[in-house]
């Protein structure tokens, strides 16, 4: 069994950065492509990075192409969340999550199989 535990979240201006980790507790930890899903109020779960467990491919939600960067240390057995020039709409509580069955991580949150507890993102205009 894995377990997820992120942190990093807090409140930011708009045009600011945050760092968001996830720790990765359990056994063949760095053998899953991972990704970062987020929620805001009232709307559904969506995809915003993942990595393959190599780290060398990433995929990418078309809304944060180029602002935010997903990597990961196997040697940690962390997966970041490098996010810049953060927007109000970008507010959210973020998730990682393990995806045991893709190589570079689905964009469909169902594919994932465990989940952290998540951490809030909040971009103040």
């Amino acid at each position: 069994q894995v377990q997820l535990v992120e942190s990093g979240g807090g409140v930011v201006q708009a045009g600011g950065s945050l760092r968001l980790s996830c720790a990765i507790i359990g056994r063949a930890s760095s053998s899953y492509a991972m990704g970062w899903f987020r929620q805001a109020p009232g709307k559904e779960r969506e995809f915003v990075a993942s990595t393959s467990w190599t780290g060398v491919t990433t995929e990418y939600a078309d809304s944060v192409k180029g602002r935010f960067t997903i990597s990961r240390d196997n040697a940690k057995n962390t997966v970041y969340l490098q996010m810049t020039n953060l927007k109000p709409e970008d507010t959210a509580v973020y998730y990682c999550a393990r995806d045991p069955s893709t190589y570079s991580g689905s964009n469909d949150y169902t594919q994932y199989d465990s989940w952290g507890q998540g951490t809030q993102v909040t971009v103040s205009s």
